[in-house]
């Protein structure tokens, strides 16, 4: 496994956009979640959840930043040369993943604390964003492990799909069509299916602190949906990289 990090890890310290995509994970999340907080001219109903609005945008970059790190081989023929260097299919996909989780925990928290930052500074009743309180705690904490997990899912569609340009449209299609299917159905019992079926909807219960029992998901019920959408896309992209042709 040492081997196939040292090698994924060279790849990606060698290519110009890695480092681009980790400071536009930071500047997008911390940038969005700003503007939304001077926008906000009365007390918020959730002074935490509004904080770390730009989470929603920061998603995207890091299901790009996903893409990249497997279909980008794809597109230029890299990949043949990677697998035929490391036979194990698994292990190079694992070590994948492994660095995913590393870069966007480092990128997401930096993210996430410029935009509780942010939400002090420009929030009614911002100074109550303390972390040292167990529900901003969770919401903070719980946004970095949902950017980590979206780019986990990232990943295993990716894997699944090879072309860049189809697997960022599905990663984006599940973020956000499924999200907008909560507000474009009128049925209140298909709302709150699709609101439990939506990696975004679902995983983003995560930062909630207010009006949790009106919630069809509890926060941590809400992060484990996408942490099965995740499981599920890795699973599969695995099962197809290993048995499909380069």
């Amino acid at each position: 496994m040492s081997r196939h990090l040292r090698a994924e890890w060279t790849k990606l310290r060698t290519t110009p956009g890695t480092g681009w995509l980790l400071l536009a994970v930071v500047v997008l999340t911390a940038g969005v979640s700003a503007a939304v907080a001077a926008a906000v001219t009365n007390q918020p109903f959730d002074v935490p959840r509004t904080a770390l609005a730009g989470v929603v945008a920061g998603q995207a970059v890091v299901a790009v930043l996903a893409v990249l790190m497997i279909s980008g081989e794809y597109g230029t023929g890299m990949i043949r040369t990677t697998l035929t260097a490391m036979p194990r299919r698994g292990g190079v996909l694992a070590a994948k993943a492994a660095l995913l989780t590393g870069l966007t925990l480092a990128a997401g928290t930096v993210a996430v604390l410029g935009s509780v930052a942010a939400g002090r500074l420009l929030l009614p009743g911002g100074q109550a964003l303390s972390l040292t309180g167990g529900p901003v705690l969770r919401a903070a904490a719980g946004s970095v492990l949902y950017l980590v997990l979206v780019g986990l899912l990232s990943l295993g569609v990716a894997a699944a799909v090879r072309d860049q340009a189809a697997a960022a449209g599905v990663v984006l299609g599940l973020l956000y069509l499924l999200a907008l299917m909560t507000f474009l159905i009128q049925d209140a019992d298909w709302q709150r299916f699709f609101y439990r079926l939506s990696p975004m909807n679902a995983g983003l219960t995560v930062q909630a602190t207010a009006g949790l029992q009106a919630l069809p998901l509890s926060p941590w019920a809400g992060l484990g949906v996408l942490a099965a959408w995740a499981a599920a896309a890795l699973t599969a992209g695995g099962l197809l990289l290993k048995h499909r042709d380069a």
